[in-house]
């Protein structure tokens, strides 16, 4: 296969906190599927959520209560029934993030930009939540957190899935990460990418400055300062 040239930026989104919030939805979908196959209520208590994969959540949660690789083979497809109910209930702060519908419409329509998924989220409750929101539209693929623990192994899975799916094949310094904690910023910098970070989620500026990001937000609201920042100009 004769490699292809590189042909723009490969733009690399986060979803809870950066794109969008579901309320809550992802975790109480999460809690009542645990409780429902293994008996234990509250199981993922103490297990830190912001920026981690999904296989590492349920990883350490199961680790935590003893259940074995067996019993949690179970729990994926109970987990998105739940997601699916979930998600249409109300819940604190739920809805699609400031400036990202203006974003992404801009950026559907630049040739030099190639949008794709870089989540720790399981793939298809990626797919439902953003298909919640009717963002799923403007991404071809991406990176999931099925099977990855660490998150900083989703940077060449993106990478090689971005590929896959017809974008372009490029280096780590062609790829801009965008991301609301300082372990989405982390995958950027052990990887050689660029990083934006935003104020979105549960990370203030100052927190997300000090963790190595090269651009912070408040949130995606400027349009034009933020399209600026992806194409790598400096700030003013």
């Amino acid at each position: 296969m004769t490699p292809r040239t590189k042909s723009g930026t490969v733009l690399l989104f986060d979803i809870d906190g950066t794109l969008v919030l579901t309320g809550g939805a992802g975790g109480r979908a999460m809690s009542r599927a645990f409780e429902d196959l293994y008996g234990v209520p509250n199981g993922f208590e103490g297990v830190p959520f912001n920026g981690r994969t999904d296989a590492w959540i349920l990883a350490h949660a199961a680790a935590a209560h003893g259940i074995d690789d067996e019993a949690l083979s179970r729990f994926k497809p109970l987990y998105l029934d739940y997601l699916a109910r979930e998600l249409h209930n109300p819940g604190p702060r739920k809805g699609v993030m400031p400036g990202v519908g203006p974003l992404l419409e801009a950026l559907a329509g630049r040739r030099s930009m190639f949008l794709a998924l870089l989540t720790g989220n399981f793939e298809r409750g990626a797919q439902m939540k953003l298909e919640h929101f009717d963002l799923w539209r403007y991404f071809s693929c991406g990176a999931f957190g099925d099977t990855t623990q660490e998150r900083n192994g989703l940077l060449p899975q993106a990478l090689e899935r971005v590929a896959r799916c017809g974008g372009p094949e490029v280096a780590p310094s062609d790829v801009v990460i965008i991301g609301d904690t300082p372990l989405d910023v982390g995958v950027a910098i052990s990887g050689g990418a660029r990083s934006i970070a935003v104020a979105t989620g549960g990370h203030t500026t100052d927190e997300l400055r000090a963790s190595g990001a090269d651009v912070v937000f408040e949130d995606l609201s400027d349009l034009d300062a933020v399209l600026a920042a992806l194409e790598g100009e400096p700030e003013s």
